[in-house]
């Protein structure tokens, strides 16, 4: 009885993910290259590639909604997406376990928020002992940040730390299951807007700099299709300047792919003023090495080892004269480029 059902379990999740691949998966004749997202600031490129190439000649950049990173994984493990939106540290996990994967970008920073119940008493980071803080996942830089701050002597082993995808944090937050939660953006600013919420602290006050999510491609893709990813990583690059620029109308579009009130989205990326990093999207080895040595010394990876995992050559050269308009976003490369679909 129980092999049988753990067969009809297997077969629900098998159908479940090839309805969720063919409901997102965008069927034309054009170059169609498939992002595999999840709705935050850090990857608000993928919506405003989307919405920008939605038309016209050349790629055409389709986004696809997961409802967590484990699951996203998953469908670019299997070819089933062409680039990942990824949270950092799984992106070291997936290469880890012998997927040759590569890092190409780095999604806008300074997005996440350390948000606490306004009624729990807690007025600094000393606070949050025997207090129950949710992240992510345990292969997050939020989860990361925490366990760094519980090196400190006062609260060694004293904070609660729980998974959680982030759309149910808020949620569980005015529940009172929670005590707070470190998440990236608008799911932050949402306990804070309703009111059940207060800021502890921004990411960059406890970690600068901080990347929450990053562009993964894999090698294969990368050799047969490098001019689709070059297009790829200027577009997010140059998306991302746009919307500095631009920050109204980018949260009007994010709002529609996100599922999300304009006026949040609005809030998260200009509160507080020109917190976001548009700017820092070339993936620097030093940077994901820091990451795998604090995953290594917590025992979350066998080995800091990331050999061949970042690949800085297209985030370089990207084109980033020329931005005017949403649609010039796209750049020259993707408009003309016209070749035989590269997603697949």
């Amino acid at each position: 009885m129980a092999w049988r059902l753990g067969l009809i379990l297997a077969g629900w999740l098998i159908l479940i993910s090839v309805l969720h691949w063919r409901l997102n998966v965008v069927r034309e004749d054009r170059p169609v290259v498939q992002m595999g997202y999840m709705p935050v600031v850090t990857n608000l490129a993928s919506p405003l590639l989307d919405f920008a190439s939605r038309s016209g000649a050349g790629i055409r950049f389709s986004a696809v909604k997961f409802a967590s990173f484990a699951e996203m994984a998953e469908a670019l493990r299997h070819d089933q997406i062409t680039a990942a939106f990824m949270i950092a540290p799984l992106s070291i996990v997936l290469h880890q376990q012998g997927e040759d994967v590569k890092i190409v970008y780095i999604g806008n920073r300074h997005e996440s928020t350390l948000v606490v119940r306004k009624d729990r008493g807690i007025a600094d980071i000393q606070n949050l002992a025997g207090k129950t803080i949710a992240v992510p996942m345990r292969y997050s830089g939020h989860y990361l940040s925490m366990l760094q701050i519980m090196e400190s002597p006062e609260l060694a082993g004293r904070i609660n730390l729980v998974e959680m995808n982030p759309p149910d944090m808020a949620a569980a937050l005015s529940e009172g299951s929670l005590d707070g939660y470190f998440v990236g953006e608008p799911f932050a600013a949402l306990s804070v807007r309703n009111g059940n919420g207060k800021v502890l602290r921004y990411v960059e006050e406890i970690w600068n700099e901080f990347i929450c999510n990053l562009v993964l491609v894999k090698k294969s893709y990368i050799e047969n299709h490098p001019e689709a990813v070059q297009a790829l990583v200027e577009g997010a690059a140059r998306s991302g300047l746009w919307a500095e620029a631009n920050l109204a109308e980018a949260a009007r579009i994010a709002s529609r792919y996100w599922n999300q009130p304009e006026g949040l989205v609005r809030y998260a990326l200009s509160h507080p003023t020109d917190r976001i990093l548009f700017d820092r999207f070339v993936p620097k080895p030093e940077e994901i090495q820091r990451i795998a040595n604090l995953m290594a010394r917590h025992r979350l990876i066998p080995s800091s080892e990331i050999d061949g995992l970042v690949e800085d050559r297209f985030a370089r050269k990207a084109d980033l004269e020329g931005i005017t308009d949403l649609q010039s976003i796209l750049g020259r490369r993707a408009t003309l480029l016209s070749d035989t679909n590269p997603a697949r």
